[in-house]
């Protein structure tokens, strides 16, 4: 089974993710399937398309966009799937919705790691639109920006994702604004639920 120019993907775990694990119990934190948050983000590769050649293999992991995975209620009530559903748990996936596959950025998408704010006059955790490159692609390491870098990108570009438990940001090469000179007091904003 091959799609012409669709990745065929099924959820690495499940659709949703919305327990977490709290000592020794699950803890459900949420119950509704419309918010974008808890669906999974993770995928893993079924078949892949048969018009071109792909770094991508068959068994590999992906971040995939939230939408993929998504149900929703249609005017009359009735839940449905999303329009990339295929049949049993198996999703349609075009190369501009995959983010990551094995830990590697895909196309010219890459992952930001937020900062906690150092101003004590703000009521923010984080600071905004700052944060430090985790992961990279070909296209900002031809720019000289590496893993470590100290980046300030555009308002309402970044895609919440955790990756190996770690929070993350997901953005395009094009939404970094700036690169700044790393101070070393910078510090990363990882809270305990991801």
């Amino acid at each position: 089974m091959k799609s012409l120019y669709h990745f065929i993907v099924k959820p690495l775990e499940e659709r949703y993710d919305n327990i977490r694990r709290v000592d020794d119990r699950n803890l459900i934190i949420n119950t509704s399937i419309e918010n974008h948050r808890f669906i999974s983000k993770k995928a893993v590769v079924v078949s892949t398309p048969a018009a071109y050649d792909t770094k991508i293999n068959i068994g590999d992991e992906l971040y995939i966009h939230h939408n993929i995975f998504r149900r929703w209620y249609d005017q009359k009530g009735n839940e449905r799937n999303s329009s990339t559903h295929f049949k049993d748990d198996l999703y349609f996936v075009v190369p501009e919705q995959i983010y990551m596959y094995n830990l590697k950025s895909h196309l010219d998408y890459c992952f930001v790691k937020p900062i906690k704010n150092q101003n004590n006059l703000e009521n923010r955790k984080e600071q905004p639109n700052v944060g430090i490159v985790k992961y990279t692609n070909k296209f900002l390491e031809a720019l000289g920006i590496t893993p470590g870098t100290l980046i300030t990108f555009t308002p309402n570009s970044e895609f919440e994702f955790i990756i190996d438990g770690e929070r993350l940001y997901c953005m395009k090469s094009n939404d970094i604004a700036l690169t700044h000179e790393y101070q070393g007091n910078e510090e990363e904003n990882n809270p305990s639920w991801a």
